[in-house]
């Protein structure tokens, strides 16, 4: 018996024809959607100050004003967490949708997470619940399920959990579920997109179609996708997903520890690699709870500094600047000199560097219109070829993110199913305490001594990063066994500081995955304070990988 889950999303804002292509595709037993991250929790909040009313996706409710009918003639139940701030309040208009369409479906929603009234000062503070409110829902006949803040891969835990009657202690296999969960919900990230040998396969990700798992009782699963669709599933793609926001081997969550090290992929013919192995431990004691706040205000200007000179003319538009900053000075002033420019370049552009100011200060005027006046004042009277990419404005808010942890019977999960009874969701009877690491696992012979070449990593090894928080993680594997062996001895936590230099300061720490033959390496605080901050250029880490990946050693010729 095979339960057939697809996903139609991967992010608020994600394709918008997607559902329809996921419900005429093939055979599907649920639809997804994932739309939360941290960033949309706090676009979300921001909503709800404006209109009470607001606060989930209301993109989701024009898919299925497209799409309702389909599901329901197709038998396809739809499983989303686009209820955001305010689930009851989406499971209410998608009823009133369906009443309009003459639709007779069963929509039910999962709510507890809201914990913003025990964070004084928080936009919005939310617990990640997992997927056993979901399944207490779908086992009472709900067509429609709707949630706020629940764990990503509980979107495929919770229908897996119903489908084949689960206890929350079968821990193998709702880990073998959160693993299958993890690599669908960033959608076309696990059929191709965004993927590091993408120049092998660049025909067919021209539009990637959205993945699907067919999950087994025993916790296995296929990941594959329709046919006819676009992109590409291989064992490189899935392992792509999997290193993607994760750490170390131990994957926590509400319902289950999914250890990452035992995960085995195995290809099963074209477009379709087989997740098995997966063991499972009891879940940690406490929950995780996203914090969103605003932190204050936030302005930029950035200088086109053009031609020869440049150092000279960034020095003097710095001191220039500084009288400004210095009448009212903001909480944290930052200047970045960005060597975009060539020699003997053949275009203005390509002439060019950018010098970046980012101010923060509590109080908008501090980073208002009087700072950036004062950098539009300057344009008769500073460097020559004076001008900026954009007028300044007068200051925007930015947001910071932080995680802390409550206990599981701190937070009131309940499943308010289609007739409008609630049932409780009983937390887990057991808890184990999440060990900070594993030892370090049996690793593989070193390459013999061998002639070796000046290269990029990347011609050898692939890559994904992304952000968790004010940290980013960047996944490091490889396809070959030779590869392998010497990318575990070669790629150490002191190379992996000299290839980023960005980690000077920060806590470093490396994670090995034998049988993914891959590297998870955790930089801690180079987010600042989350992707709302916009601490960095790349704010959210997408590109660090594809930073590592560029970045030269010396690796044997025999790999190349």
């Amino acid at each position: 018996m095979t339960l057939r889950i697809g996903n139609a999303s991967g992010f608020y804002g994600d394709r918008f024809d997607a559902m329809r292509e996921m419900l005429t595709g093939g055979e599907l037993d649920v639809l997804t959607g994932d739309y939360l991250a941290e960033l949309t929790m706090l676009i979300l909040g921001r909503d709800r100050l404006k209109d009470p009313g607001a606060g989930y996706a209301r993109t989701f409710l024009r898919q299925l004003e497209e799409c309702l009918g389909l599901a329901h003639e197709r038998g396809v139940r739809i499983v989303a967490n686009a209820g955001g701030l305010n689930p009851g309040g989406l499971a209410d208009s998608v009823r009133q949708l369906a009443d309009r369409l003459g639709i007779p479906v069963r929509v039910a929603h999962v709510e507890g997470d809201d914990l913003t009234a025990s964070h004084p000062g928080s936009l919005a503070a939310h617990a990640y619940l997992g997927g056993f409110g979901i399944a207490a829902c779908l086992r009472e006949g709900a067509d429609v399920v709707v949630t706020g803040r629940v764990t990503d891969a509980a979107l495929v835990t919770g229908p897996a959990a119903a489908h084949f009657g689960w206890a929350p202690t079968d821990y193998d296999r709702l880990a073998g579920a959160v693993v299958a969960g993890h690599v669908l919900e960033c959608g076309a990230q696990a059929t191709g997109g965004n993927y590091s040998f993408f120049a092998d396969r660049r025909r067919d990700l021209l539009r990637p179609g959205f993945p699907l798992a067919e999950i087994h009782d025993d916790g296995t699963a296929v990941i594959t996708k329709h046919p006819e669709t676009g992109g590409f599933v291989d064992v490189g793609t899935v392992t792509a997903q999997l290193l993607y926001e994760t750490a170390g081997a131990r994957y926590a969550g509400p319902d289950v520890t999914a250890r990452l090290d035992t995960v085995q992929l195995t290809g099963d013919g074209p477009d379709r690699v087989r997740i098995h192995g997966v063991r499972g431990e009891a879940p940690p004691p406490s929950l995780k709870v996203g914090v969103n706040r605003l932190g204050g205000f936030r302005n930029e200007v950035v200088f086109v500094l053009t031609g020869l000179e440049i150092e000279a003319k960034a020095d003097l538009v710095r001191a220039q600047m500084a009288d400004a900053l210095s009448k009212s000075p903001p909480a944290e002033v930052r200047w970045d000199l960005v060597r975009t420019d060539r020699v003997d370049a053949p275009t203005e552009e390509t002439a060019s560097a950018l010098l970046r100011l980012v101010v923060r200060d509590a109080d908008q005027e501090s980073v208002g219109r009087a700072l950036s006046g004062a950098a539009i004042e300057l344009a008769l009277a500073s460097y020559p070829g004076f001008h900026v990419l954009a007028p300044p404005g007068k200051g925007a808010p930015y947001g910071v993110f932080e995680d802390v942890y409550v206990p599981h019977a701190a937070v009131a999960h309940m499943a308010v199913l289609h007739d409008g009874r609630r049932v409780p969701v009983a937390p887990p009877q057991d808890t184990l305490v999440l060990e900070e690491d594993l030892a370090e696992p049996s690793l593989p012979v070193p390459l013999p001594p061998a002639p070796t070449t000046r290269a990029p990593l990347g011609l050898v090894a692939g890559a994904r990063s992304g952000d968790k928080g004010g940290n980013a993680n960047v996944g490091v594997w490889v396809r070959t066994d030779d590869a392998w062996r010497w990318l575990v001895h070669e790629l150490t936590v002191e190379r992996f500081r000299q290839l980023i230099p960005e980690c000077e300061g920060l806590s470093v720490h490396r994670h090995t995955l034998p049988n993914l033959r891959a590297l998870n390496f955790v930089v801690e605080g180079i987010l600042g304070a989350g992707v709302a901050a916009q601490h960095r250029f790349d704010p959210q880490a997408k590109a660090l990988g594809e930073w590592l990946r560029s970045r030269h050693l010396d690796i044997p010729e025999a790999l190349l």
